[in-house]
Order: structure tokens, then sequence, then C-alpha cells
């Protein structure tokens, strides 16, 4: 089988040993609803309540603060339309202020409520990719409802200031919730400690190691939501359905696999991805996009000037190279960024842009493939492109 370099991390990880394992016997024999009362109910409710607490460990909360979602979108979704239709209920405002970067599953909850009377307050980055601090202040006057700015950017990987936000919320804005989209941070930072001013934080299994259709959302004590999802009352009536114990328990393994290996590997990775950079540094029309000394370890977002994005990727993936543009949530669509629009980049420019992300899995053999294999298919689509442009 041809060698395949993986770099695409940001998009989704491989499981981890340590979450296969944990989940395999939720998978067989332990197949009990963890809502009954009977013993094979009793020891599914039992597996439950344990990863719950290995998750709030994890996160830095309490167990009774965990709720199990079907994933990174509906956390996003729980924590924005909940928060703001109980804020207005309570008649604590109808401003949601969110960031210009924020995730489709953030943005676009936010905007399903303007029909309600809400209003979307958005705030601008810079160039580098990090929310605009005095503009978030101008954003928290009046009566806010929710302020939502993610953790880690999930496009161009930049760490935004989340302590910075929490403090200036607190002081301007003391009645609004603030959540944020962890989902892109676990496998980089702390989250207990980074997203400790949070009263809302998303995250999602399969972006650490775990499975697909599984997250969490933190809502800490004394944070009222409306739920998205009715019906039986499950996770505290924040969520009905039946609850994915087999995805809870690998969510809770992973996550803790991740935060126990996460120094050594974001050094590790740090280093594969510096070598990854500065070898396409030195070819010719590849921009690095933001602020790269302010990004996490797995990512190196760059723009290929004068080859589109969309060409480029399939020509490295049929060379076994995987990597991606834009965002990966948006239904195989290769759109126009909305992050590099908000940081100033043409439409044209941003169709031009790579994401290469790293991460526990990646090894030097992925860097040296990618070397190998990127700069030659830039070149061989400019030599291509060249016939066309002349004639033009």
């Amino acid at each position: 089988m041809p060698f395949v370099a993986y770099l695409d991390h940001a998009a989704t990880t491989p499981m981890r040993p340590e979450a296969r394992a944990a989940m395999e016997p939720f998978q067989g024999d332990n197949f009990g609803n963890p809502s009954g009362i009977h013993s094979v109910a009793r020891r599914a409710k039992t597996a439950l309540e344990e990863a719950r607490e290995e998750i709030a460990a994890g996160l830095g909360c309490r167990p009774g603060e965990v709720v199990i979602t079907g994933g990174g979108t509906e956390a996003d979704n729980l924590a924005v339309i909940g928060a703001a239709r109980v804020a207005a209920t309570q008649g604590r405002g109808r401003r949601i202020v969110v960031s210009a970067i924020e995730h489709k599953a953030v943005a676009a909850a936010a905007h399903l409520l303007e029909p309600e009377g809400f209003e979307v307050r958005v705030v601008a980055v810079g160039a580098d990719g990090v929310v605009d601090l005095d503009d978030l202040d101008d954003a928290l006057t009046g009566s806010v409802a929710v302020v939502s700015v993610m953790l880690v950017n999930n496009e161009i990987g930049t760490i935004q200031p989340l302590a910075a936000v929490a403090e200036r919320v607190r002081a301007r804005a003391p009645g609004a919730v603030l959540h944020t989209d962890a989902v892109q941070a676990v496998p980089w930072l702390d989250v207990a400690a980074a997203a400790a001013g949070a009263d809302l934080i998303s995250v999602s299994a399969h972006k650490f190691g775990g499975p697909k259709g599984v997250g969490a959302l933190v809502v800490r004590e004394g944070i009222e939501l409306e739920p998205r999802l009715v019906g039986g009352g499950q996770e505290r009536g924040l969520r009905s359905g039946t609850v994915d114990v087999a995805g809870a328990v690998g969510l809770a393994a992973a996550l803790s696999a991740t935060n126990a290996g996460r120094a050594a590997e974001v050094v590790r990775v740090g280093r594969l991805r510096d070598r990854l950079a500065a070898g396409l540094a030195v070819v010719s029309g590849v921009v690095p996009t933001g602020d790269r000394r302010r990004v996490v370890a797995g990512n190196h977002h760059v723009r290929v000037t004068g080859v589109a994005a969309e060409t480029l990727l399939v020509a490295l993936d049929r060379d076994g190279v995987c990597a991606a543009a834009g965002s990966s949530c948006a239904s195989g669509a290769l759109e126009p960024s909305h992050v590099l629009a908000a940081m100033g980049m043409s439409r044209d420019a941003a169709r031009e842009a790579v994401r290469f992300s790293l991460g526990s899995a990646s090894t030097d053999a992925d860097v040296d493939h990618a070397l190998e294999v990127v700069p030659r298919a830039i070149e061989r689509l400019w030599v291509a492109a060249a016939p066309v442009a002349a004639a033009g």
C-alpha cells in the first residue's frame, strides 16, 4: 500500500488505543441502557458516571457539570442558544457577542436567534488572527446575554486570549454567560486552566483520539440553559435521549491519555511542524497565514500564491498527502473562509489557503513525504498554469 502522510488532524484524529480498549466492552456484552434500574442497566450507568468523573477531572469541573452531547456542534448549539433564551426569559438581555472567526456551529447558532429579536454583535480580529480586545470592549455594552470566543481557531490555529476576554466580560457585562468552543484546544492546551474563566466549554472526542459522534459541554453550577433536545430528561434535563455509553467512555479515555501525554506531544509535534514549515518556507509563493508565533503546535496554515487550494489538495492526495482548506465542516465544499476574510484576506487569496495539521499520530516520515511531495506539486501546477496565463 502506498505511503500516506495524514496531515489533517484538525479535521479528525485516529482513535487512540486507550479509547478503543475502553469502548469495546460497551459495544458487546455490556449493552445496557443507563436509564434503567436492573443490573444490566446499572452496569452501564456505573460506567457512564465513572466516565463523567474522568471527563470532569480532565476539564477542571465537577462531574455534575458535564453534559454528554452528540459532538462539538451540538455542544456549541446548546450553549449559545440555550443560554441566550434563558437570558431573554429572565430579562438579562438579547445581545449575543461572538468573534468573527468562530466556528459556524457558534456563528450560525447566534444568527439563528435574530428572528426572535436577538442582536448578534460580531467582534473583529486583527490580521494576526487574534480577537480585537478593544472591539470586544465596545461590544460589551447594554444588556449582553452571551459571549462566545473560541479557545483555538480551527483553521489557522491561533490561541485566543480567553483569560483577558473573561476579565472584560466580568467587568463590563457581569450578567453575561461566557462560552468557549475548546474543540481544537484539547490536544495542545490544558483546557482546565486555559478555560477556567468560562461558564460553558465545548469539546468533541474525535479531535483528540476519541470516537466521532460524542462530545461534552461543561455547564458550570448556577448556569441555566434551555435544552435543545427534550424527551426523557437525561443529562439533567439538558440533553434528552439515551446516552451513548461507549462513546462517553471513549471520550473519557482519550481525554485522560491526551492530558497525560500532552507536554511531551506538544514538544514533539511542534518540532515536526517547525521542520515542515521550514521546508515549505523556501518554496516560492508559500506564505504563512497570521501570526505563526501564536498558534498551537500542530497547525501550519499557508497561502500558496497563484495556486488554487482545491487543485493543490487533489494533487497532494494523488501523491499521498492529506491536507485541507478552510473548515472541514463545510459539507466538502471549499468555500472562501470567513476566518481569512475576517483577517482582511481577499476572496481570491483565501481560495489559495491550505491547512496542514499534525497530531499524536504524526511522524518524521510524514514530514519527509510532505516535503518531497508538496514543493513538487506546487511547481507542477505553476508550470501547468503558465501557458494559460500567457494566453490570457
